[in-house]
């Protein structure tokens, strides 16, 4: 038997709250009144949901088990329910997209304006992650799809799990740089294993796993111990690192093609093609779209299709 609704909104006040005086107020309930249904929802439950440590709750393990249940019920109800009048028959309500915070930034918030130009009662809520926590976003269903980017050998589609479909969008180009001063007083032209391998580097992921996937793909080698000499979580914060010459790092064709073209960021090039990044559309496998989120599909499908969005990605990226 399910427990009583109203107690499961109580205990979810609660938690996100830390305090029975602020449920209650938020409730306009009393605080006897908010304890009493936590009480008997602990009693119907048969499980402690919160130790009580000098006036503070500490929610036990079984209240965060709990929460992890009743979240996302509660915030999709909030989250929908503004929209539970409009009709079925036109996209309308929340969407909520997850993509790679600079593919993100400079791309999904105009696919979102010329989709509600078609459908404006549509609205969007944008996650700008890294692709495991996107991933595991959708897997828990916190988000609706994910633009996610998969870095893979040329030739090869990307692998995912069973449980997600991917539909392929673009590929963009992934270039090891390095300032023309940092090049001519560190690379001087060898561009061998040996010598890349020795000297800094710097990256916008807390992961450098990029930097090996570079390595593996141009000499099909994993470089051991790099000296990283800085993290960032901004690639605006790497360009500019890259630019003062602290060193080697990995970013994206076509967001530094100016850089490039004026010699300011210079490539380091390999016999082999340059390593490629796809970014796909992905959503749970067996999930059944609604209407908004069919049709915001296959919008952003024929979208990247475009001349204009496909030729930047050609032409900036360099390749023919």
């Amino acid at each position: 038997m399910l427990p009583d609704l109203n107690r499961l909104k109580v205990f979810y006040h609660i938690y996100t709250l830390n305090s029975i005086v602020s449920a209650a107020n938020q409730l306009h309930l009393t605080q006897p009144a908010v304890s009493q249904q936590l009480q008997k929802l602990e009693a119907e439950l048969k499980v402690q949901l919160f130790t009580r440590l000098h006036k503070k709750l500490v929610p036990t393990l079984s209240g965060e088990r709990l929460f992890q249940l009743v979240e996302p019920f509660i915030l999709k109800l909030h989250n929908d329910l503004p929209y539970i009048r409009q009709p079925y028959e036109r996209p309308s309500g929340l969407l909520r997209i997850g993509a790679p915070r600079e593919f993100g930034k400079e791309y999904l918030p105009r696919f979102c304006e010329a989709f509600r130009q078609l459908h404006p009662d549509v609205i969007f809520q944008l996650k700008f992650k890294e692709s495991m926590p996107l991933l595991t976003m959708i897997k828990e269903g916190v988000l609706d799809y994910a633009l996610v980017d998969v870095y893979y050998k040329q030739g090869e589609m990307p692998g995912f799990t069973d449980v997600f479909s991917i539909d392929p969008l673009l590929t963009e180009r992934m270039l090891l740089v390095c300032s023309r001063s940092y090049y001519e007083s560190e690379i001087r032209g060898d561009h061998s294993f040996g010598n890349l391998i020795r000297k800094e580097f710097i990256t916008d992921e807390d992961d450098p796993s990029i930097l090996t996937l570079w390595f593996k793909h141009h000499f099909q080698k994993r470089p051991d111990n790099l000296n990283i000499v800085m993290t960032l979580d901004s690639h605006e914060a790497l360009l500019s690192g890259l630019k003062l010459g602290m060193g080697l790092g990995i970013a994206t064709a076509h967001l530094i093609w100016d850089e490039i073209q004026s010699g300011e960021l210079v490539p380091i090039t390999t016999a082999r093609k340059n390593l490629v990044n796809m970014i796909s559309l992905v959503q749970l496998q067996d999930k059944v779209p609604t209407l908004t989120e069919k049709t915001f599909r296959d919008f952003m499908l024929a979208e990247v299709q475009k001349d204009d969005i496909r030729e930047r990605f050609r032409s900036l990226d360099g390749q023919e």
